[in-house]
């Protein structure tokens, strides 16, 4: 099926199903000569995994990953890398009554109808599983981008109406991953909890926001009209499951302020061009401008609920359904690694664009 490939130098491939043997991903374009640290794949593949606590689906996977091709005694060959990591908590019969039945906002129907055939077990290559695959791509990523300094930090910034103040200055992951929702303040994290672990006692489900910022990403990066890098982003953001919405800088405020609020002012501090305020979010003219990336990532509740609701079947016929299984009563503390992955490989692909159109 067509879609599994993103990125253009940097570019990435993920296969496999929820439910099959394995899922994997082969990454083309990495750079030889970079050493690589299979302890931040592990870290970043743990951050992501499920049944970290009770607040996440229960399904145990160990996620151990196995590097299959371009890497030789521990640095990148710049031949194309294969990962695979292994399916070892599958229970395919939790998905058997839906076999001939679509379930309500899932992509049962879509893929029954674009493909006439699909892999009901666990959404088979609809399922969020497909995003390990992403997760130990970004990690390699972010070993490419450290070699000139980015930093990528994602977090929980709401969970439905509860709201949390972070400054995207000093936000570390150190402090990100001392809660369990991943969200740095502590008292936004604890109603989080709260509310999470009550519609999980209600068999339904909550949706949020994560935020994510890039620093220290160099100016000059993104290319002009179609491959804007604010939309590269996007595009990114949007492919990962149950995201309903992604804005930069600003966002949808922008709409109720007047040019002179908004614009970013140039100033110089140190040598250095900087603006005085960020309402761009880091990115003019679809190029970066050396300030800090920053964007909002909205998922929606997951689709999944343990209660009951109608549909209708292959046939036409209505039927009732009532989830089973284990399923996340909220994603967004998991998505976190998610959009770190998928941000750093969009711009370990526009760096690797940069170097190739400089000259000098």
């Amino acid at each position: 099926m067509a879609g599994n490939s993103f990125g253009k130098l940097f570019r990435i491939t993920t296969f496999g199903e929820s439910h099959g043997a394995a899922i994997g991903v082969v990454i083309d374009g990495f750079p030889s000569g970079i050493e690589i640290n299979e302890t931040l794949i592990n870290q970043d593949l743990q951050r992501r995994k499920p049944g970290q606590s009770k607040l996440t689906t229960q399904r145990k996977e160990n996620e151990e990953f196995q590097i299959l091709s371009g890497v030789f005694e521990g640095k990148s060959l710049g031949t194309p890398i294969a990962v695979t990591i292994l399916n070892a908590d599958a229970r395919s019969k939790d998905y058997e009554h839906l076999k001939e039945t679509f379930r309500p906002s899932h992509a049962d129907f879509t893929y029954e109808a674009k493909y006439g055939h699909r892999d009901y077990r666990g959404g088979g290559r609809s399922s969020a599983r497909e995003t390990a695959a992403r997760v130990v791509a970004g990690a390699f990523a972010k070993m490419l981008l450290q070699q000139v300094g980015i930093e990528i930090v994602a977090y929980v910034s709401s969970v439905a109406d509860v709201g949390a103040t972070v400054s995207d200055q000093t936000v570390c992951l150190a402090d990100v991953e001392k809660s369990l929702v991943r969200c740095p303040d502590e008292n936004a994290s604890s109603e989080m909890e709260k509310r999470i672990d009550s519609v999980r006692k209600d068999g339904d489900t909550l949706g949020g926001i994560v935020r994510c910022v890039a620093r220290n990403v160099p100016a000059g990066l993104g290319e002009p009209v179609f491959d804007k890098l604010h939309a590269e982003l996007g595009k990114a953001m949007l492919s990962i499951n149950a995201v309903k919405g992604f804005e930069i800088g600003s966002g949808f405020a922008s709409t109720k302020m007047r040019g002179s609020e908004h614009n970013d002012v140039f100033s110089s501090e140190g040598g250095k061009i900087i603006t005085e305020t960020n309402n761009s979010g880091g990115i003019q003219g679809g190029i970066s401008n050396g300030m800090n990336i920053t964007f909002n990532v909205a998922f929606k509740p997951v689709a999944t609920i343990m209660q009951a609701q109608t549909s209708v079947n292959k046939d036409g016929d209505e039927v009732t359904l009532e989830g089973k299984g284990r399923h996340d009563p909220c994603v967004v503390p998991r998505a976190v690694p998610i959009v770190e992955a998928m941000t750093a490989i969009v711009l370990a692909d526009y760096y690797l664009r940069n170097k190739t159109q400089q000259v000098g």
